[in-house]
C-alpha cells in the first residue's frame, strides 16, 4: 500500500513537471528540484548506460530494471506525459487569454525556487557568486534572444527534442522556451494537440537521446562541483524571471501558421507604462496575489516534503 502511495506522489510530481514543461519560461527541472526528486531523477536517467544494456542482453531484465530504478522513472514520466497531453490545450488557452496572471504565478514560484536552491549551496565564496552571476547573465540573454524560423523536417524535429530536453532537466531553463527560440514550440504543441504520431515519435526519440547524454553531464557536475552547479542553477532561475515578468511591451510580431498575429520579441516594462501604452488595466492587485500564491506554494510543498521525509525516517528507526 505504501509503495502505491509513493508511486501516486511520484506521478503527481511528474504531472507538475509536465505542466511546467508546456509553459515557455518554466522548467520541469525546477519542479523536480523543489519536490525533492531532482538528484534521484538525474541519477536514474544516467543509469540507462552500457551496463544496463549488458544486463538486458544477458537475460537479466529484473536486474536491469532495478539498475535504472525503473519503477521510479515510470511513475514520474507517466505523470509528465499525462500532464503534457491533458494540459497542453488548457495551458495554451490560459497563455492566450490570461497570460499576465499565468506569468505572475510562475514569477512567484521561480523566486521562491531560486531562494530554495541557493540554500543548497554549502559554501559561499567569490567563485559561487561568480557562477550565480554567470548563470543569471546566460538565462537573461536567452530571454532576450529572438525566436528563429527553422525547417520542419523530421531531422530538425529530432534535433530540437535533443536540445530542448537538455533545458528541461535544468532548473531555471525552460525547454518550451528553447523550442520557442529555435522556432519549434508551436510545431510541437500543435502535434501534441493533434496527436501527430510521426512528429511526436521523432521528437520523443530526440528527447530520449538528449536526456541520457545530458543527464551524465549534470550528474557528474553535481557530484564533483555541487556548490558551483547549484550556484549556476540559482542564477539561471534569477535570469529567467525576465521572461516571466507579467507586463510586456511587444516590439515585434509574426504571423503563425493559422494566420494569427502573435508576439515575437517582447520587453519587460513597468505596470504604469503598460497602462499608458495599451490603455489597459495592469491588474496589479491580481498579479501581486498570484505572485504571492506561487511564492508560498513552493515553501508549502517543501514543508509537506519534509513531513514525508520525517515520517519515512521514523518508520525506518
Amino acid at each position: 500500500m505504501r509503495n502505491l502511495f509513493d508511486s501516486i506522489l511520484l506521478f503527481l510530481r511528474g504531472m507538475g513537471m509536465g505542466a511546467a514543461d508546456v509553459i515557455p519560461g518554466v522548467s520541469g527541472g525546477t519542479i523536480a528540484f523543489i519536490t525533492g526528486i531532482y538528484r534521484k531523477l538525474v541519477h536514474s536517467i544516467k543509469s540507462i548506460d552500457l551496463h544496463f544494456i549488458k544486463l538486458l542482453l544477458n537475460g537479466k531484465p529484473a536486474t536491469a530494471w532495478k539498475h535504472i530504478n525503473g519503477n521510479f522513472l515510470v511513475a514520474v514520466f507517466s505523470g509528465v506525459l499525462v500532464s503534457i497531453f491533458s494540459l497542453a490545450k488548457l495551458i495554451s488557452w490560459l497563455l492566450e487569454n490570461h497570460q499576465m496572471l499565468v506569468w505572475a504565478f510562475f514569477f512567484g514560484l521561480i523566486i521562491a525556487s531560486a531562494i530554495y536552491i541557493s540554500k543548497k549551496i554549502e559554501k559561499w565564496n567569490v567563485y559561487t557568486v561568480f557562477f550565480v552571476l554567470a548563470g543569471t547573465a546566460v538565462a537573461f540573454y536567452i530571454t532576450l534572444a529572438t525566436p528563429a524560423t527553422t525547417p520542419e523536417t523530421l531531422y530538425y524535429t529530432f534535433l530540437s527534442g535533443s536540445i530542448a530536453v537538455c533545458a528541461m532537466i535544468l532548473p531555471g531553463i525552460s525547454g518550451s522556451f528553447i523550442l520557442l527560440l529555435i522556432g519549434k514550440y508551436e510545431h510541437i504543441i500543435t502535434a501534441v494537440n493533434e496527436l501527430n504520431a510521426e512528429i511526436l515519435s521523432v521528437f520523443a526519440a530526440g528527447c530520449v537521446v538528449g536526456l541520457i547524454i545530458f543527464s551524465n553531464v549534470v550528474s557528474w557536475l553535481l557530484k564533483k562541483y555541487s556548490d558551483y552547479t547549484m550556484a549556476v542553477l540559482t542564477g539561471l532561475m534569477i535570469g529567467s524571471l525576465n521572461k516571466l515578468w507579467p507586463w510586456k511591451k511587444v516590439l515585434e510580431t509574426t504571423i503563425n501558421k493559422h494566420g494569427e498575429e502573435i508576439p515575437l520579441v517582447e520587453r519587460s516594462i513597468a505596470p504604469g507604462q503598460f497602462r499608458q501604452l495599451y490603455d489597459a488595466d495592469p491588474m496589479i492587485l491580481q498579479v501581486t496575489v498570484l505572485v504571492i500564491i506561487g511564492f508560498v506554494l513552493i515553501f508549502f510543498i517543501n514543508y509537506l516534503a519534509g513531513i514525508g521525509s520525517d515520517n519515512r525516517n521514523k518508520r525506518q528507526d
